[in-house]
């Protein structure tokens, strides 16, 4: 059995999940081809995508093309939700990414595709709508050339688009082969000096397409309508023969990725795996990420558009996992897979709103639930400040802010409001500071020697703990104890931001040795413990980092603004008042476009000004670039949630009342 895990990528509207009934009606999984706009949709199950019309959540289902089982995952197109496309791309074979032939190629698009090329997932491209009004195929192709990749090869042209009755054909051997000669030849010598003799056979030529295609250096082009079913025919077989299947050990060691956790009707965890090598079993334990243990007791697989329950889950397969309390998305089942290009393929959220409950007595009640929606999604940070009694919450933008709404009162019962979004920001050392606490001296109140040196860092580099000190000068369990508290009072620097791009080193470290009494047995107080170090270690740190000096840095989003030339006048005015930055203006034919840098926290507000501005004609791509020094008076100190370490008499009467509680 041959198993392909395909993801269905785009930008929002593109029609990826109208795509994927297509594929399912076609296949014969499903009778009747469900609609967006109704709400009847296979893989928009909650509540919320069927009013809203849009994809929150990625969705599995199976179907059948000849002998290949193909589990296909429906994802989020709006950008707000690209966490939810960064978990699912690990566990991909290959992707079909949809570009709408009427809207064409956006800013999203740009971005699902650089991360494609970036982790060499094998892409085809489908140019869908060709029947809508305003279809314009052939500029979309060129614009894809431009703005996407030139490797492209289209596999057929449209006739009559724009019109219901728009259809797709495949170009025969003798007109398909002139659109692959080019791209092929870039990336094969041999067949290009086999061209030049004019040696190349056809068959040659497709099976080059076949390799290339699975290595990701060239990305074939199909047109067609899932509304209509145009084109879906010729995509079908383009599935089958260009994408890899899914590389499987079925005896090898277990080796599985959970790339999403659901709660059950009955509030229990579901964990979605997939399979990289190895069987697994019900009643099998597993060792899940963070050290935790759990129990599989019971498994589903994906099938001709259901999920059925089996007694194992085998290599190259999506499973559900029931049973495992602990897990958490990102969790490792078995042995470790190498990621193909690190941990992160999309920017980290960079905006945070404070979320409050309309009724103060479900403060208790919404952080539970708050709790829950971060088991889906990690990224939204759930910070907690017991001063306030307030709970901030990590964004992608204001439609994520909505959805988190109304999820809450739809799924929990718990109307909520939201303070205005503000810019989730980062600290970075000016300089090099350094303190140290000696056990038993002066003012120290913990049986412990603790000394701290903070040292700026290359840009991109985050932290890194050293020691200057012996490891067998102490128990381990205090080195352990000091770098583990560092990391954890760095998420909150001078100014309240997390601290980034630094090394901290260890220059000093003692402890008292564990003392007894006859008779008696261990004495706590003449003895040093971790509580000592984890203790201390706060206050040492923020010394060091208060002699350092520290820095705030906004997020920044890079900008492409291209607008009728005519607007510029009116344009430029308003970019200077969001403190966009361009960097770089030209024209293209009538339109002007301008590259720059713009605040992220500005973004939305330009977004909504641009349509007025440019007569609706406006386009505006913005992606995260880099983090930079936030001008005087525009980002405030961020409240603090921790006992406060920059005030040694605050924070030791914070440790006394906590220990004491």
């Amino acid at each position: 059995m041959h198993m392909l895990n395909l993801g269905i990528l785009a930008h929002v509207d593109a029609g990826k999940t109208s795509l994927t009934e297509r594929l399912l009606y076609t296949a014969g999984v499903i009778d009747e081809i469900g609609s967006v706009d109704d709400g009847s949709t296979r893989t928009d199950s909650l509540a919320l995508e069927r009013q809203r019309g849009i994809t929150i959540k990625s969705a599995v289902v199976s179907f059948a093309i000849d002998d290949l089982t193909v589990n296909l995952i429906d994802t989020p197109g709006h950008p707000d939700f690209i966490a939810e496309v960064e978990r699912v791309l690990g566990v991909l074979d290959g992707v079909v990414l949809v570009v709408s032939a009427v809207e064409g190629v956006q800013a999203q698009t740009r971005v699902l595709m650089r991360t494609l090329q970036r982790l060499r997932i094998p892409t085809l491209i489908f140019v869908n709508k060709i029947d809508r009004r305003g279809a314009r195929c052939d500029h979309v192709l060129e614009r894809i050339s431009e703005r996407l990749t030139p490797a492209i090869v289209p596999m057929g042209e449209v006739a009559e688009p724009g019109a219901r009755e728009a259809r797709f054909t495949a170009h025969p051997a003798a007109l398909l082969r002139p659109h692959l000669l080019d791209p092929l030849a870039e990336h094969d010598e041999e067949l290009l000096a086999a061209y030049v003799e004019d040696q190349v056979s056809y068959e040659r030529l497709r099976a080059a397409l076949v390799t290339q295609t699975g290595e990701a250096l060239v990305h074939p082009v199909f047109l067609g309508s899932a509304m209509t079913g145009a084109g879906i025919g010729e995509l079908m077989a383009g599935i089958r023969e260009l994408l890899p299947t899914a590389k499987a050990d079925a005896d090898g060691p277990v080796s599985a990725t959970v790339f999403k956790v659901e709660r059950g009707a009955a509030g229990e965890k579901i964990a979605y795996a997939r399979m990289f090598s190895g069987t697994l079993r019900t009643r099998d334990r597993l060792a899940l990420g963070g050290g935790d243990e759990g129990k599989v007791t019971a498994i589903s697989v994906f099938d001709q558009g259901s999920d059925v329950r089996e007694a194992c889950v085998t290599a190259g397969r999506i499973g559900k996992l029931w049973g495992l309390g602990a897990v958490r998305i990102g969790d490792t089942i078995g042995v470790p897979r190498a990621s193909p290009a690190g941990g992160r393929h999309f920017a980290p959220p960079t905006l945070e709103t404070v979320v409050s409950p309309s009724s103060p007595t479900r403060k208790g009640a919404l952080h539970l639930a708050l709790t829950q929606l971060a088991e889906q999604d990690p990224l939204i940070d759930l910070r907690q400040d017991d001063v306030r009694g307030e709970i901030s919450v990590s964004l992608y933008g204001e439609v994520q802010k909505e959805v988190i709404q109304a999820t809450l009162a739809d799924e929990f019962g718990i109307d909520v409001v939201f303070r205005e979004t503000t810019p989730l920001c980062v600290e970075r050392p000016v300089g090099s500071g350094a303190s140290v606490e000696f056990n038993k001296k002066d003012a120290n109140p913990f049986l412990a020697t603790v000394g701290l040196r903070v040292d700026p860092a290359p840009i991109g580099s985050g932290v890194e703990f050293r020691r200057e000190v012996e490891l067998g000068s102490m128990p381990y369990a205090f080195f352990k104890a000091v770098e583990d508290t560092v990391m954890e009072t760095l998420g909150q620097g001078m100014h309240g931001w997390q601290v980034t791009d630094c090394t901290v080193t260890m220059t000093h470290s003692g402890y008292s040795p564990r003392q007894s009494h006859a008779h008696q047995g261990f004495d706590k107080s003449m003895s040093s413990t971790g509580a000592d170090f984890r203790g201390l270690t706060p206050l040492v740190l923020m010394d060091a980092l208060r002699e350092a000096g520290s820095q705030v840095y906004e997020p920044m989003h890079h900008f492409r603004l291209e607008a009728p030339a005519d607007t510029l006048a009116a344009v430029l005015p308003v970019l200077a008042g969001q403190r966009a930055v361009p960097r770089t203006t030209r024209l293209h034919g009538s339109s002007c476009v301008l590259e720059g840098v713009l605040p992220v926290v500005r973004t939305h507000e330009l977004e909504q000004q641009l349509p007025g501005l440019t007569r609706g004609e406006g386009e505006l791509e913005c992606a995260f670039d880099h983090y930079a020094p936030a001008a005087h008076g525009t980002i405030t100190d961020r409240p603090r949630t921790d006992l406060n370490p920059l005030d040694r008499k605050e924070y030791l009467l914070n440790l006394t009342r906590r220990v004491g509680g």
